[in-house]
């Protein structure tokens, strides 16, 4: 017999074919081009035929990879999960090998094979892999292996984004551009790779080592493995490649066949002959995977005609340009791929235009249609002024010596009035770039734009055209006659290869797929890049423009998206050169000077160039400056404006405010080392020290301690700590910290003090609470716990302190410090505490003194907002100079919110020092013509989803223009800039053409909305709450209705219900939310619902976390769809803002309580009888049994009874016949939703039992301890309400009491152990403190140690994406897990709305193979060693 490993990836198929000794007899390698089963089932032809020995004899076929898992399905043969055949291949081939690096078409992979299993794969973004150097390549003109040949002959790299293969395409370009040769290009492609594969997926956890290289791309592409050598060069790393490493898949696949301990394996017959598989694949079709068809584009003919008719008529006015007379106005508009330009006479008529690529010259293209221009211009006619827009503004306007240069959003509004003088929205979308602009009262109130992906954009369409060989035209035509459009989602370029091909296999049509192609565009563009909520709020008059509108198919879905007729000029992929020409038109005057281009200016080879490092400021940029024939200069490589101002030559005269700030907070003079009697200790200059440094300056230098600052950021030390970073999603200033803690122990440091601070001093009088960021409040114990490994010389200082308790100050420095004087430290504390209020007195007087002189000369200022430290010039990548040299001065939030009047308008709950700062400074821009708000948000930062959103809500009422710029690790700031010079542009428009604010829009945007008045009381009304955990709610509704509410758990989460969530939820707020409000939104929408008698109810946690402001999240989106008149109620222990309180008194506690110990008792039999039960689903009438009983119980508050009922409970569960065989114990932590919510995780349970394991979930009662715990410990810390303390402590121990009976119930059974708070608080000593109060908190860590100790050695770790703090106490704890228990076997997984559940599958698949490996090797350990004795 003979097994055939088929692997079918996103872009190939691979097959290996094994005899019995494991030996390979054939195996191939073919592009399938999106045709996958005709390619198959030729490669398989060709392979009977050329294999005559294994064409007669019994196959067993299996098949791999992301397309094949349906097909096998279908055909009913083993499907092997790609990481495991890969690792099958590993082991047999290099059993000492510690990491594989695989890259595939779409696919990115780490696997980590020594020290513990584990799988890192990109989860959203495409960028970096097989698909992107394809994109690259025909960039260059080449394919990959042309690429790689060309980057043989270079030795220098330059920056390109890697993390979109559609940006990377502007950097390419813009490299092109600069005349850097292809080679130098082809080499920084593959380095871009190296740098996204290594730098995304191998945070925390070095790749070092034996490593090996998989897939095609590291198989064939020489230069690549190089670019991943350079990139892992270090001591002790060795590199191995396989000849057959892109059939290691197949290969595993293969010999899985021989594996007879596979059930799935024994179960399936092997197939006759070759030939018998073939004729069976030939004749399987495929049922669809559901009935995703959207309605066709057009419902008849005549439909079609009226649209055709109605865009036929929006054209430009136009002019022959032979009959022009007087003076011409031409614009040019220079975009990233594209030159554009149009030329309009005295009354703004068209009378000249050209659109073309170009093709990596644009200067060459430019001369050339200008040339050609010049030559058709008629007597008496004569260019009379010149203005530029675009990616190329600059350069254009100083290779053609033109008098004005605009920002592009100016551009296309002013060519949108043209067509639509009431124009309320612009969308403009072009080859790779999306702009939309709100307009109200004729000036732009908005600018949004796509910064992070660029799915949606035009390149997207043409690339899928490509794919399926039409031209654009054809491609157009047969979307637009299709009958029913696939659903192909929303997701990246990349990515949505696999929905096509997933269509294609399901036979549908092309006219289906690019209909579907189309409306996916329209989709992304609106709710995933431009983050529109709700289509309504683009207004009655829509200008759609941009090349890609052109297509007729992506206009009538853009139109059937939202729901109205937009317009779309006739111009559309002219409008920014041709608002260019309108703008020229306007701003010249007598006095502007004449626009001089002769034809001999018009030479490329006569433009000379230089290369030299500017000297404006710290960032020191590699200009290259280009001198033009008509005597002008253009500098490219400059991150700032200051080179065009000054040549880059001298420095900056002025001190601006912000570089006054940093030298105030950090120029304190050090004790020498002789006057320091206590020695050094080091400071990070990082976080909440950007704050705080100098009240730890004065405390240290005051107690004779020399302060070692580390330096100032930059990449080298951004780079210092990469090996210790827990994990790719965390903040770039949180990531940043590892450097510097790295750079001070290289100096020698022995003792570095780096507090955590939860809470901030007393904000203003109308905040919620004091609560820092919760990266402030707890990450630096994280970073403690992974780097200690790294320095154990170090002591790391990590305590708990509240700078305004300064008994927990001296607590901490005596327990660092035990030789420090208690007295002398209390007198240390005092002067920190006067040089931190004389530091932020000096910043309020510079502050004001700047505000009253801008009031006078109404200059335009900027108030720079954020976190203190994104006044950390490497995090803000310089955005302060930048802003400066567009002529703006800058200042930072905290200089001037003291100014402002108590806002009146914040609807969130106000509850972060830093941000109640934020929205005092907005209330103070709000009234001021001259000043501007531009807010600062970490990529990845989930409390600045809802700051952003209130920020946005307090600005764009009083007309002012939200901008807000998102930073992370990479310094393109392309789309700050456009955002910025839009701001200015604006405030200048705002100037010039004296237009203000109606005074009652202004009173209407700074007082609070009202609440609508209710007739019903909350105690009469339906609620209406969300499924969160299904074996709890039901009691705990229960419970509910015993006390007079009347409460209803909505049903299951329909995929539709998220869908609703990601239109009315700010997308960076967490997943949770999306989940949670998607689902009220969607009972609403769906369900029989009386507004005037139903209420939302939403359980709540207070606290640091931004779950807090899930009640604002969800009454902001009722606004949206309309539902504002219904009350949103929540059941939390503190007062929410947005939300009625549900009272429910001491006796509605007890039941709750005794709700939630009945629930977790049955959460624990019955995960742990449904993964040994013999007949499946025998588990659930006990369950349906049970959850009667206990809501009973629960309504009656009877604790009593469950003394009884648990015994009985473990008795019935007990009872019921299932199998003896052990399987391996999985342990699941993580947020409270995704651990209990099935649909939220993608239904994990269910797969951890169908893959051989049994899961074991925590209780919700420990949740509810662990809240409890928050007020005893802030008590006992931080000098806290003792009142507060003394009721938690007391509740604690009724639950604590209540739990009992479970504990003894369980006596005896594998069930047995019940972990107190006490319990809890014990196990997590050394690892975090019990000061870790935001989202989870310890508790997370306490469960991962719990279940480690218990059996339940494989844990698997759900957090939402860019939840902060659950990154410090999940996966900042794994990597000393990992070192403290050898046996764990640990796993992270991120969620949110775009998470694949195939992404998920193979995280998880190669995680349980892992715990089977493991459970087996202990039992055959334990069996080994009893046969001994």
């Amino acid at each position: 017999m003979y097994a055939l490993g088929i692997d079918l990836g996103s872009t190939t198929i691979k097959y290996v074919l094994l005899n019995e000794a494991g030996d390979a007899i054939a195996r191939n390698y073919v592009r399938h081009k999106s045709a996958v089963s005709e390619t198959l089932i030729g490669a398989l032809r060709d392979l009977d035929r050329s294999c005559p020995q294994a064409a007669n004899s019994p196959v067993r076929v299996l098949f791999s990879g992301s397309g094949a898992l349906r097909l096998a399905e279908a055909l009913g043969t083993p499907f092997v999960q790609e990481v495991l055949a890969a690792s099958t291949y590993l082991r047999a081939h290099a059993p000492e090998l510690d990491v594989a690096i695989e890259l595939g078409g779409e696919d990115a992979k780490l696997i980590y094979l020594s020290n513990g299993v584990e799988l890192r794969m990109n989860e959203a973004c495409a960028g970096g892999t097989g698909a992107f150097i394809d994109q690259m390549a025909s960039l260059l003109d080449t394919d990959a292996s042309g690429l790689n040949t060309l980057a043989a002959g270079a030795t220098l790299s330059h920056p390109i984004a890697s993390r979109c293969g559609v940006f990377a395409k502007t950097d390419v370009v813009s490299l092109l551009n600069a005349g850097i040769p292809k080679a130098e290009i082809a080499r920084s492609v593959f380095d871009a790779v190296a740098e996204q594969t290594i730098g995304g997926l191998a945070c925390g956890r070095a790749v070092r080592g034996r490593i090996g290289f998989l897939g095609g791309p590291l198989s064939f592409l020489s230069e690549l493995r190089e670019a991943f050598k350079r990139k892992l060069a270090r001591e002790g790393n060795t590199f191995l490649q396989f000849d057959d490493a892109h059939f290691a898949v197949a290969w595993g696949t293969a010999k899985a066949g021989f594996d007879e301990r596979r059930a799935d394996v024994a179960a399936a017959q092997p197939f006759a002959t070759l030939s018998t598989f073939i004729d069976t694949l030939e004749t399987t079709d495929l049922p669809p995977e559901d009935d995703a068809n959207l309605p066709a584009l057009f419902a008849s003919q005549e439909e079609r005609a009226e649209f055709e008719a109605r865009h036929a008529g929006e054209k430009a006015e136009r002019i022959a340009l032979e009959d022009t007379k007087g003076s011409l106005f031409l614009g040019i508009d220079l975009g990233s791929t594209t030159v554009k330009g149009a030329v309009v006479d005295s009354a703004g008529r068209l009378a000249y235009s050209w659109y073309e690529l170009n093709e990596g010259n644009p200067l060459e293209r430019l001369y050339a249609q200008v040339k050609t221009l010049i030559a058709r211009i008629p007597e008496g006619a004569s260019l009379r002024a010149l203005c530029s827009t675009g990616y190329g503004a600059d350069l254009a306007k100083a290779a053609l010596g033109g008098q004005f240069a605009e920002v592009e959003t100016l551009a296309h509004q002013r060519a949108a009035v043209a067509f639509e003088p009431d124009v309320s929205y612009v969308i403009d979308i072009g080859g790779q770039d999306m702009k939309c602009l709100e307009v109200k009262h004729g000036l732009i109130a908005s600018v949004k734009l796509n910064e992070a992906c660029s799915s949606g954009c035009g390149s997207f369409l043409q690339t899928f055209a490509q794919q399926l060989h039409l031209p654009l035209s054809d491609f157009v035509e047969a979307a637009l006659n299709a009958k029913h459009p696939c659903d192909l989602g929303t997701r990246c370029t990349v990515f949505m290869n696999s929905k096509v091909r997933q269509s294609q296999r399901d036979g549908a049509p092309i006219e289906d797929i690019a209909a579907g192609l189309c409306r996916s565009i329209v989709r992304n563009a609106l709710y995933k890049v431009l983050r529109i909520h709700d289509p309504k709020s683009l207004g009655e008059h829509v200008v759609v423009q941009g090349g890609t509108f052109l297509n007729d198919a992506v206009l009538r879905a853009f139109e059937q998206q939202i729901g109205r007729n937009v317009v779309r000029p006739d111009i559309a992929g002219l409008m920014g050169a041709y608002g260019a020409a309108l703008l020229a038109l306007e701003r010249t005057t007598n006095d502007t000077a004449p626009l001089e281009i002769r034809t001999e200016m018009l030479d490329a080879a006569r433009v000379l160039q230089r290369r030299f490092r500017c000297k404006g400021c710290g960032n020191h940029c590699e200009l290259q400056m280009n001198r033009f024939p008509s005597g002008q200069k253009f500098f490219s490589g400059n991150r700032c404006e200051f080179a065009m101002k000054s040549g880059g030559a001298r420095k900056k005269t002025t001190e601006t405010f912000v570089d006054w700030k940093l030298n105030r907070l950090f120029g304190q003079t050090p004790l020498d080392e002789k006057d320091a009697p206590m020695g050094a200790v080091g400071i990070p200059r990082v976080l909440n020290l950007y704050e705080h440094y100098p009240y730890w300056f004065e405390i240290f230098t005051t107690l004779g301690f020399r302060v070692v600052l580390s330096r100032a950021s930059d990449h080298a030390m951004a780079q210092l700590g990469t090996d210790t970073i827990p994990s790719q999603t965390l903040c770039f200033p949180a990531k940043l910290a590892h450097g510097h803690l790295a750079e001070l122990a290289h100096a020698g440091l022995s003792e570095i003090w780096f507090p955590c601070v939860p809470r901030e001093g007393t904000p203003y009088r109308e905040a919620d609470g004091r609560f820092a960021c919760p990266v402030v409040g707890g990450y630096p114990e994280a970073l403690k716990l992974n780097a200690s490994e790294s320095f154990p010389a170090v002591a790391i200082h990590t305590p708990f302190v509240d700078l305004a308790n300064a008994k927990s100050v001296e607590r901490a420095l005596l327990e660092a410090f035990p030789k420090l004087d208690a007295k002398r430290v209390r007198e240390a504390i005092k002067a920190g505490e006067a040089a931190l209020a004389a530091y932020r007195a000096d910043v309020r007087a510079k502050g004001e003194a700047l505000w009253r002189a801008h009031a006078a000369s109404q200059e335009p200022l900027i108030v720079l907002a954020g976190h203190p430290y994104h006044l950390d010039p490497l995090v803000n990548h310089g955005i302060p100079s930048l802003i400066e040299s567009m002529g703006a001065a800058v200042v930072t939030e905290d200089a001037v919110a003291h100014l402002a009047p108590q806002p009146e308008r914040i609807e969130v709950v106000n509850q972060w020092t830093f941000h109640s700062r934020l929205y005092r400074a907005a209330s103070l821009v709000l009234r001021t013509p001259h000043a501007e708000l531009v807010q600062l948000v970490s990529f990845g930062c989930g409390l600045d989803a809802i700051t952003s959103e209130q920020i946005k809500r307090l600005l764009e009422p009083a007309g002012k223009l939200f901008t807000m710029l998102k930073i992370d690790e990479g310094d393109t700031l392309g789309a700050a800039r456009i955002r910025l010079r839009s701001l200015l542009a604006a405030v200048e428009d705002r100037r010039t053409t004296h237009r203000t604010i109606p005074i009652e829009l202004l009173n209407a945007a700074t007082q609070k909305r009202k609440p609508q008045a209710q007739n019903t009381p909350i105690a009469r009304r339906t609620l209406y709450a969300p499924q969160m955990a299904p074996i709890h709610f039901p009691i705990i509704a229960g419970a509910l209705r015993s006390l007079g509410w009347d409460v209803r758990i909505l049903p299951e989460v329909r995929p539709q219900a998220i869908e609703l969530g990601l239109a009315h939820v700010n997308n960076d707020a967490c997943y949770p939310a999306i989940v949670v409000i998607g689902q009220l939104l969607d009972a609403l929408q769906t369900e029989e619902i009386d507004h005037a008698h139903s209420a939302l109810l939403l359980a709540q946690t207070c606290g640091p976390c931004r779950a807090t402001n899930y009640p604002n999240l969800l009454k902001w989106a009722l606004e949206e769809v309309g539902c504002d008149d219904i009350p949103v109620v929540s059941l939390s222990a503190g007062r929410i803002e947005g939300a009625e309180q549900l009272n429910i008194g001491l006796k509605g506690l007890h039941r709750l309580m005794v709700a939630l110990v009945y629930g977790d008792l049955m959460q624990r039999l019955s995960f742990f009888v449904r993964a040994y039960e013999l007949e499946k689903g025998s588990t659930d009438p006990l369950m349906r049994k049970w959850t009667g009983r206990a809501i009973a119980a629960a309504q009656r508050g009877d604790g009593r009874a469950f003394s009884r009922d648990a015994v009985e409970m473990v008795r019935d569960f007990m009872a019921l016949p299932r199998s003896t065989t052990p399987k391996p114990r999985v342990g699941i932590v993580g947020e409270i939703l995704l651990k209990y919510h099935p649909r939220a995780n993608l239904e994990i349970v269910e797969e951890i039992i169908a893959e051989g394991a049994e899961p074991v979930l925590g209780d919700l009662s420990s949740f509810f301890l662990y809240c409890l715990n928050d007020d005893i410990f802030q008590a006992q810390a931080f000098g806290a309400s003792k009142l507060k303390a003394g009721f938690a402590w007391l509740a604690a121990r009724h639950l604590e009491s209540l739990r009992r009976p479970m504990a003894e119930a369980l006596k005896g059974t594998p069930l047995e152990g019940v972990t107190t708070l006490k319990d809890g608080l014990e196990l997590i000593k050394g690892f975090v403190s019990p000061g870790q109060e935001a989202g989870e908190g310890w508790l997370l860590t306490a469960e991962m140690l719990d279940f480690i100790n218990t059996g339940a050695e494989n844990v698997v770790c759900l957090q939402p994406f860019g939840c902060l703090p659950n990154h410090i106490t999940g996966k900042g704890v794994m990597r000393r897990l990992r070192t403290d228990f050898p046996q764990a076997n640990l796993c992270a997984i991120d969620f949110e709305a775009g998470t694949s559940r195939s992404n998920v599958a193979n995280r998880l698949k190669l995680f349980l193979a892992q715990a089977r490996e493991n459970f087996k090797r202990r039992h055959e350990e334990a069996h080994r060693g009893a046969a001994s004795h």
